[in-house]
């Protein structure tokens, strides 16, 4: 988003869909970023400077002279700094409203939740902390096709399975680093199901006795039928009963499957590790756990839910190309969130706008 744009006409719908003027007014006092007029006289103008720095490319000191170029308010660099740093609890007391905003209604049928997360680097680490991220754990909701959650950590922020609030009766999918039982239970136990991609050693699997179970073993039976669906159980570290899923395991296409087989090649050699036999066995396999009944979810129904998972991916996409996401400036966190506070915001009120870009006739015809 341009500089210009937030003083046209598109402002005002940014204003509307924030709840109005008076709204912002009353939650930005609530947390303490708007405490009095001084330099800038209202919360609105506050939001659009703020809005102005975090998604432009110009800096704290070239933001400051535009804002004083086109009239919004007379403010030093040093200020615009506080007030950013200011600003981190209303900038996510707004992503809550607007996310409950489009929350999904009661509708016949079930919300699917794709969970995953991305990162944007820390500024300022150089080499000596490469891992240094900010971490940004969210839900995509389908139908709806729009972002349902979003929680801010640092790299020791980890990816788990319910970080992000149960949703009674939905279907969440996630990637292989969610496989965790003790979460997949709570997961079960809040009314939600699951779809969950697997490796084949990233859990200990036992049969109806609690006997273990080879998967790749199991997998090599299947290999003529080119698929399996079959009740299996996962040993919980915790000594509690195993955990009951179903497996659902199929065999790729040959070209996928050579794909997936280099690919686990690749990673073995950049890792510096001999590649097993079963790993490169099991690579020919999507292999899924779910707590669908197969009496309401066949094999091919959990395949296709599982298939949605791409579209998280298309939404983190936008966020960083269409909104541009980066790594904040600077090495303070007091300035870092509500930088990426901000394009979080604009990607939940820019989603609608976007779907329409999307299904318009003349972009219709130009593809």
């Amino acid at each position: 988003m341009r500089h210009e744009s937030l003083l046209n006409e598109d402002w005002a719908r940014v204003v509307t869909r924030l709840g109005g003027a008076e709204a912002l007014e009353v939650g930005a006092r609530e947390t303490k970023a708007f405490v009095r007029p001084r330099e800038i006289s209202n919360a609105v103008d506050l939001l659009r400077l703020i809005l102005a720095y975090c998604l432009g490319t110009r800096g704290l000191r070239l933001t400051a002279a535009w804002a004083t170029s086109v009239g919004l308010v007379d403010i030093s660099n040093v200020a615009l700094l506080y007030r950013l740093r200011q600003s981190g609890d209303w900038l996510a007391q707004l992503i809550g409203q607007a996310l409950a905003s489009g929350a999904p209604r009661a509708s016949r049928g079930r919300l699917i939740r794709i969970v995953d997360a991305t990162t944007v680097p820390k500024a300022g680490t150089g080499g000596r902390r490469k891992n240094a991220v900010w971490r940004i754990h969210s839900a995509f909701d389908l139908p709806q096709e729009r972002f349902g959650h979003f929680e801010l950590t640092d790299e020791r922020g980890g990816e788990t399975l319910d970080r992000i609030p149960v949703v009674a009766g939905e279907i969440r999918l996630a990637d292989r680093a969610y496989l965790q039982p003790e979460r997949m239970v709570h997961l079960v136990e809040a009314g939600a199901d699951f779809v969950i991609r697997s490796g084949w050693k990233s859990a200990r699997w036992l049969d109806r006795k609690g006997n273990l179970i080879d998967l790749v073993a199991e997998l090599r039976k299947a290999s003529a039928r080119g698929m399996i669906d079959r009740p299996i159980w996962i040993k919980r570290k915790s000594g509690a009963l195993p955990l009951a899923v179903r497996l659902v395991a199929v065999r790729k296409p040959a070209q996928a499957a050579a794909t997936a087989r280099r690919k686990a090649r690749r990673t073995a050699q950049k890792g510096g590790h001999q590649l097993s036999k079963q790993t490169l066995e099991a690579a020919d396999w999507v292999i899924l756990v779910t707590s669908l009944e197969p009496e309401g979810f066949t094999t091919a129904d959990v395949l296709a839910l599982y298939r949605l998972r791409w579209r998280i991916e298309l939404g983190f996409k936008r966020l960083k190309s269409l909104i541009g996401l980066k790594g904040p400036p600077g090495t303070d966190e007091r300035s870092a969130r509500p930088h990426i506070l901000a394009h979080l915001l604009i990607i939940l009120l820019l989603e609608p706008l976007v779907d329409e870009l999307e299904d318009s006739p003349r972009l219709a015809e130009a593809a």
